[in-house]
């Protein structure tokens, strides 16, 4: 069985989570088996050792492209959201992965992320009580993919659209 790892990358507040489980729910429907490694569910719980700096979030990337590789041929789709922002981090997915591995752009303006933000994380990263918030800090900014297989743009796409677009690279592919 081949597994195709789909690599849902953006900013936090992007979409990421949403879009994923709403493919995941479909591809369930189809009858295929689905893995959802969240990245915010594995940094809160195997790698919380690690911290924000530029070398923790490509570590804790490089884990979880390790723990993909090692589910491959377990799972007819691995689902991956996270916010993955540095390309030597998804380049290195891509490589390891090779004809198994989509990267999934969920394009999102950052001033769209702080509206939707309802943490409050983007507003504390602004204020200075949060270092290293990605797409803030200019230690971890985030690198806009160069050739995504899919981009979502949920400035102007609703969740359905999305999830429809997703789905249709599935099809094709």
């Amino acid at each position: 069985m081949k597994t195709l790892v789909l690599w849902f990358s953006g900013l936090s507040g992007s979409g990421k989570t949403t879009i994923a489980n709403c493919v995941s729910e479909e591809l369930r429907k189809r009858g295929k088996t689905v893995k959802i490694i969240d990245g915010d569910v594995i940094r809160d719980t195997l790698h919380k050792d690690l911290k924000f700096t530029p070398e923790d979030i490509k570590e804790n990337n490089r884990l979880i492209v390790l723990m993909c590789k090692e589910n491959l041929g377990l799972w007819d789709y691995i689902l991956v959201p996270i916010i993955s922002p540095f390309r030597e981090s998804r380049n290195f997915a891509r490589n390891l992965l090779s004809g198994n591995f989509a990267e999934v752009y969920i394009k999102t303006d950052l001033n769209e992320c702080i509206r939707r933000d309802t943490k409050g994380l983007y507003r504390k990263a602004l204020e200075g009580s949060i270092d290293n918030f990605i797409g803030i800090s200019p230690q971890t900014p985030y690198e806009m993919p160069d050739n995504p297989e899919i981009v979502v743009d949920t400035n102007h796409e609703d969740i359905s659209q999305s999830v429809k677009k997703v789905l249709e690279y599935i099809d094709r592919n």
